[in-house]
């Protein structure tokens, strides 16, 4: 049982990351019916933006003696308001000029700009592996022989803070119904005078602060940062978007966690090799009696292909 609970824990803490970064994806999926295939490479640069903010803060703040906890929330709250002026440059520059095109014009388009930004990354600050600063002291718990640290409890806690502020925006404010009517039909929103250049913009800014935060998370748990750590987390949070279906918030943050259980006691019961052959084998066939994922319905806006 011990054991049982103690994969239950890091499942939360892995199914977090996939969440966070699968809710992006769900979200520019709805409104304007591509993937964002640069979402991954835009958590990687959240994370590093997130290292430099860190970095600066403990450099400037040494002689201050301040709480590490209030660093964390500084280096969350500017990295996410950096990284959502990534998001907007890519949908200005790379997606609006694209958005009548065909979807695989938008497709190819992300994963170049996923590939500028890998090997912008790489020529600034070159290959060698980054270590996340310690803002934070680990502290380990043990309860009943289940252990977890203050980091575990952090992620878990902060992922779903973000991601219920995320819901309540959406449900309750004026441009999350603009968002949510925009989802519908984004061809006949705009001639009711709700801006697409607007709403666009806004779901790439909210999407990538998101995966900043996910990113800095990320780099507590994992402390080790490399150019290439977003190509597999965000395919796999892709994979977490469909299945969670198009355009659901919940469904998004469902599946990610649910991603996160199956990896995790995949690996506790087989071998490590055969885990993504498992879980995505699993996935597969809850997709083939569940086409629109958990929670996605057949709606009537016809696909641009």
């Amino acid at each position: 049982m011990e054991f049982f609970l103690q994969n239950v824990i890091n499942a939360l803490q892995w199914g977090s990351f996939y969440a966070l970064i699968a809710l992006g994806y769900s979200m520019v999926y709805s409104i304007l019916m591509l993937f964002n295939f640069t979402h991954g490479d835009i958590f990687m640069t959240g994370a590093y933006i997130g290292f430099g903010v860190a970095t600066a803060l403990l450099i400037l703040t040494a002689s201050l003696a301040l709480p590490g906890w209030l660093l964390l929330i500084v280096t969350i709250i500017i990295s996410m308001i950096l990284t959502s002026f990534l998001g907007i440059i890519v949908e200005r520059v790379g997606y609006r000029p694209l958005r009548d095109a065909p979807r695989a014009s938008a497709a190819i388009t992300g994963l170049m700009i996923g590939i500028i930004l890998e090997t912008g990354n790489l020529a600034v600050l070159g290959a060698q592996r980054l270590s996340f600063p310690a803002l934070i002291e680990t502290v380990t718990y043990d309860l009943g022989g289940v252990y977890f640290t203050n980091k575990k409890i952090l992620i878990v806690g902060v992922s779903l803070l973000m991601m219920l502020m995320l819901h309540a925006f959406i449900r309750k404010s004026r441009w999350g119904m603009a968002m949510r009517a925009m989802s519908y039909d984004y061809q006949v929103v705009p001639l009711m005078g709700v801006s697409l250049n607007i709403i666009a913009p806004m779901t790439f800014a909210i999407g990538s602060a998101l995966a900043a935060a996910a990113g800095i998370l990320y780099g507590m748990a994992y402390p080790v940062l490399d150019p290439y750590m977003g190509i597999l987390l965000g395919w796999k949070s892709f994979v977490a978007a469909i299945l969670g279906g198009r355009g659901s918030i919940l469904g998004a943050a469902l599946a990610g966690f649910m991603l996160g259980f199956i990896e995790i006691f995949t690996a506790m019961i087989f071998p490590s090799t055969f885990r993504d052959l498992i879980a995505y084998s699993i996935i597969l066939l809850i997709l083939t009696f569940r086409p629109y994922g958990f929670f996605g319905q057949p709606y009537s806006t016809q696909l641009r292909l």
